[in-house]
């Protein structure tokens, strides 16, 4: 055996004299003004939502059916349509 054989053509990939450049951390961040949107009337639903709970009674419709059903639909309905929408691409096919 002798041992690792290289290749003749064979490059470093961090060869000398090439600077390596960051990348940028949020660089395929494509939220859009929309999404924004979306996501501050999640929390607003969600923030009303827990202020119902907090000011019903023990036994009161806000406070046992109303206020969970706010953060049911603010937490598992507008906040991931915030996260996921994207909008539409105009396809122009000509």
């Amino acid at each position: 055996m002798t041992g690792l054989q290289v290749p003749p053509n064979f490059v470093p990939r961090m060869a000398k004299g090439r600077k390596h450049e960051p990348q940028p951390i949020f660089g395929d961040w494509d939220f859009s003004r929309t999404n924004y949107l979306i996501f501050g009337v999640g929390i607003v639903i969600i923030m009303s939502a827990y202020i119902l709970m907090a000011l019903g009674s023990t036994n009161s419709f806000q406070s046992l059916t109303l206020a969970p059903i706010l953060l049911v639909v603010g937490y598992l309905g507008i906040m991931p349509l915030a996260i996921f929408y994207r909008p539409r691409q105009s396809s122009n096919k000509s």
